[in-house]
C-alpha cells in the first residue's frame, strides 16, 4: 500500500512539473545559450548539435544583437542572441507533451534579406512531419522590424519534433529570417454555455505571449477551427489578427483581447449552433489597445444575414464601447464574423498597422436574456 502510494505521488509530482514546463520558453528557447567558438565559423554554425537543446540542419547563423549585415544593423528581440535560418534550414527540438492535448508555438522572427520569407512550422513524432503550417512574412506589422507568431497542432504522440524551417530559395544562402524566444503552450478548448453560445469568447484562451516583448502575437491568416491558437475561432482573412494582453496593452475585459490590424483584411469567425426562427442577441466591446492608434475605426459585426458597423473614434489612449446586435437565425448554424473597416496606423510615423480591439463577445437567445 505504501509503495502504490509513493508511485502515485512520484506520478502526481512529475505530470505537475511537465505541464508547468511546457507554458513558456522551451529549453534555451531564447537562444541565449550557444556554440562553443570552435563550433562556429564566423556567424555561421558548424555542428548540427552546436546549439544546446537544438539540432540544426543547412545554412544557420548564430547573431548576436548589433551585428552588421552591410549598412543593415541586425537587432535581437530579446536577450542578446538569435540564430538565422538561411536556405533549406532548420533548428528543431524534441519535447515531451501529452497526447491528444492542443498546443501552441509561439516565436518571434524578423526578415532580413528576402521580401517574401516564409516559415514552416512542423510538430511530429518522428522524422516525418504530420503536422505543419506554412507563416507568411511578407507583411511586418511592427515598427522595430520584429513580429512573434504563433502555430498550433495536437500531439499525436507523447513525445514530438518542434521545427522551424525556411523553405526559401534566395539567391543568397545567408539571407533568411532571424529566430528567438520559442516557446509552447497547451490550449484547452472552451465549451459553449446557456449563457454564452460563443466560445472562448473573452479571448482568454489563446497563445502563449512573451513575457518580455510588447508587440502582442500574430495569428496567421487562413487558420481553421480545428487548429486554431484562438480555440473556438477561425482566421478568415488574407492577413495577421493580432493576440494582445493587458500587460502591454489596454484590453476591455480580463487579460486578453484581438485587435484587427489590417482592415477588411483581418477577420475573425466562429459558427455557432441556432434554432431557425429564434431571436439572438450578440453582444460585444469594442475599443482601442492604447498603442497609439488614433482616429476614426469602426468594427463590422455578421451574424448570418445580419448585421451592424459600430464606429469607434480613438484617442489611442484605450477605452472601448459596447454594442449588440438582434438577429433571427435562419439555419441551425449560424455564422459570427468580425472585421474592420479601415486600415489604421500608428500616430508615431513608424508605419505600424493597427486597428479596434475586439472583446468580451456573448451571444444568448432571447429567451435566457431579460434585457435583451
Amino acid at each position: 500500500m505504501q509503495k502504490v502510494t509513493l508511485l502515485l505521488l512520484m506520478l502526481c509530482a512529475t505530470s505537475y512539473t511537465t505541464t508547468s514546463l511546457l507554458d513558456g520558453l522551451l529549453p534555451n528557447g531564447n537562444f541565449e545559450n550557444g556554440p562553443k567558438p570552435w563550433q562556429l565559423k564566423g556567424t555561421v554554425v558548424t555542428s548540427k548539435t552546436a546549439i544546446p537543446g537544438w539540432e540544426i540542419s543547412g545554412y544557420v547563423e548564430y547573431i548576436k544583437s548589433g551585428h552588421k549585415q552591410g549598412d543593415m544593423l541586425l537587432v535581437v528581440p530579446e536577450g542578446a542572441f538569435a540564430v538565422r535560418l538561411g536556405n533549406e534550414a532548420s533548428v528543431k527540438q524534441k519535447v515531451k507533451v501529452v497526447k491528444g492535448t492542443f498546443y501552441s508555438v509561439t516565436f518571434s522572427a524578423a526578415r532580413t534579406c528576402a521580401q517574401g520569407e516564409k516559415l514552416n512550422v512542423s510538430a511530429s513524432p518522428n522524422s516525418e512531419a504530420y503536422d505543419w503550417g506554412i507563416l507568411p512574412m511578407q507583411t511586418m506589422y511592427s515598427s522595430n522590424g520584429w513580429d512573434s507568431y504563433c502555430w498550433s497542432f495536437q500531439a499525436e504522440a507523447p513525445e514530438i519534433e518542434i521545427s522551424i524551417h525556411n523553405p526559401g530559395v534566395d539567391e543568397d544562402p545567408a539571407c533568411g529570417p532571424l529566430i528567438d524566444s520559442v516557446a509552447l503552450k497547451a490550449l484547452y478548448i472552451p465549451r459553449r454555455t446557456n449563457a454564452n453560445l460563443v466560445k472562448n469568447g473573452n479571448f482568454e484562451e489563446g497563445p502563449y505571449v512573451l513575457p518580455k516583448t510588447s508587440w502582442g502575437v500574430l495569428i496567421p491568416p487562413h487558420i481553421e477551427d480545428d487548429h486554431s491558437p484562438l480555440p473556438g475561432w477561425m482566421i478568415e482573412s488574407q492577413k495577421a489578427v493580432k493576440y494582445v494582453d493587458s500587460d502591454h496593452f489596454a484590453v476591455p475585459e480580463g487579460k486578453h483581447a484581438v485587435e484587427l490590424i489590417a482592415g477588411k483584411e483581418s477577420a475573425i469567425a466562429q459558427v455557432v449552433s441556432t434554432q431557425p426562427s429564434k431571436v439572438y442577441v450578440l453582444t460585444f466591446a469594442v475599443g482601442d489597445a492604447k498603442n497609439l492608434c488614433e482616429g476614426s475605426m469602426a468594427v463590422e459585426a455578421y451574424a448570418g444575414k445580419a448585421s451592424v458597423t459600430v464606429p469607434y473614434t480613438s484617442m489611442g489612449k484605450g477605452g472601448h464601447v459596447r454594442a449588440k446586435l438582434r438577429f433571427t437565425a435562419t439555419s441551425a448554424r449560424t455564422r459570427v464574423m468580425f472585421l474592420s473597416s479601415y486600415y489604421n496606423m500608428q500616430s508615431d510615423h513608424s508605419g505600424s498597422l493597427c486597428g479596434p480591439v475586439i472583446d468580451d463577445v456573448r451571444l444568448v437567445s432571447v429567451r435566457n436574456r431579460k434585457l435583451a
